[in-house]
């Protein structure tokens, strides 16, 4: 093996798997220098103490990166995109760019010619924060992926060398953490008829231990800006949530997660201002937008969803696709009042000047409304599905109408004296 004088930098959580790779560089890659980089997406302090105990203990240099106000910033986006990947709220997929972007201004920074992970060669990660990088000019380097090392192995050599890696539940678990969301996967977990215990729940309570709760969520152009009246930056409002809709048991997800390279996982994750700040959204939408902008709508977000899942939050059809959402943002601004209870969030009242509403016309006790009576829709009701009816009775062999009536009158429609359109 040849030493290689230039440096690397890696990915570090302190865990087993980044703490297994800064020997492996040096040994099987030949880097004479490993710097460690630990990003803050909203992680637990603990994470971060773990990260430098263990970094201290192995000699390595180890910067870390606060990037909650980036990655707020990120989630609040995903709320106006209402985003969500098969029915979940997306947090660990959002997380990593704004991650692989912050390891990765560090590794130039510190003059490193190269850049590395601890991700394994099954999941989504390792595509989320190689997609950033390689559109740098540093050498990507896995060595999990590419040594084709299982969790056994890297036990084991821990163990022969030494090294400081905690123990304890957290080998029975895979937890990931961050502001958005909080996933648990692995060990027992994998099993998909395995009914997990509640104590794989950190952020939510368990359903139906609190009373009744009403929550008031504000938004302009289509974000969060206030919960109750007060006012909050990013972060503050979405820890606020987490701890209020939290408490209710609202915002926990079990289910079979479709990765992108073709594998099904079992996952647990729990988002309790996620789902609070998407549910209101969507409804704040459903009063001041039209039912054409709501429909297309729909489309362009479940795109931003699926490249946002893909950790291609910056792919030139994300940008395009953000200039029609932010033009239907424009009018979501007002006030949404959720009902928290039972593990529920439910849209209970919204209100906005700008709503695509008229009380007196939706009214059942009004008649008339500029001009328009109830009457008027008697001519739309005859024509709606008569394309049906008629494909129906030709179908059926039936003779089909050679004229559409009203009342007693006949409208001729094909021999050239009645309207043809």
């Amino acid at each position: 093996m040849t030493t290689n004088t230039e440096k690397v930098a890696l990915a570090f959580s302190g865990g087993l798997d980044t703490t297994v790779c800064v020997p492996l560089l040096k040994e099987e890659y030949g880097y004479d220098e490993v710097i460690g980089v630990t990003v803050d997406v909203g992680q637990p302090a603990e994470e971060f103490d773990e990260a430098e105990e263990t970094a201290e203990a192995l000699g390595l240099d180890h910067y870390v990166v606060d990037a909650q106000a980036e990655f707020a910033d990120l989630c609040f986006d995903s709320v106006r995109a209402n985003a969500d990947y098969q029915g979940y709220p997306l947090g660990t997929a959002l997380a990593r760019p704004v991650i692989a972007e912050a390891i990765l201004d560090v590794a130039q920074e510190q003059g490193c010619t190269a850049i590395a992970h601890g991700c394994t060669g099954k999941g989504n990660d390792q595509l989320r924060f190689e997609a950033v990088w390689r559109a740098s000019d540093l050498a990507v380097i896995a060595p999990v992926r590419e040594l084709g090392l299982t969790r056994e192995w890297e036990s084991e050599y821990a163990a022969e060398r030494d090294l400081p890696v905690e123990g304890g539940n957290e080998g029975a678990w895979s937890i990931d953490t961050n502001l958005w969301s909080r996933s648990v996967e692995g060990d027992d977990l994998e099993d998909p008829g395995y009914v997990p215990p509640e104590d794989i729940y950190e952020w939510t309570d368990t359903p139906g231990n609190a009373e009744t709760e009403l929550v008031e969520i504000e938004f302009e152009d289509g974000y969060p800006v206030a919960v109750d009246g007060e006012e909050m930056d990013p972060v503050a409002l979405i820890d606020h949530l987490n701890e209020v809709a939290g408490k209710h048991g609202v915002g926990r997800t079990d289910m079979m997660e479709d990765r992108m390279l073709g594998l099904k996982v079992r996952e647990n994750y729990e988002h309790p201002a996620a789902t609070a700040l998407l549910n209101a959204h969507e409804a704040l939408e459903g009063l001041v937008l039209t039912q054409e902008e709501r429909s297309f709508k729909k489309q362009v977000d479940q795109q931003w969803s699926e490249k946002a899942y893909q950790g291609l939050v910056d792919a030139p059809l994300v940008d395009a696709l953000d200039g029609f959402i932010a033009s239907t943002q424009e009018r979501v601004t007002g006030t949404v009042t959720l009902k928290l209870e039972g593990g529920q969030c439910r849209p209970v009242g919204r209100e906005s000047d700008f709503a695509v509403y008229s009380e007196s016309a939706a009214s059942f006790n009004t008649e008339t409304v500029d001009g328009i009576e109830q009457a008027d829709a008697t001519g739309v009701a005859k024509y709606h599905g008569f394309q049906g009816r008629l494909a129906k009775q030709v179908i059926g062999g039936q003779e089909a109408p050679a004229a559409v009536t009203d009342g007693g009158a006949s409208h001729l429609t094909d021999d050239g004296t009645g309207d043809e359109e």
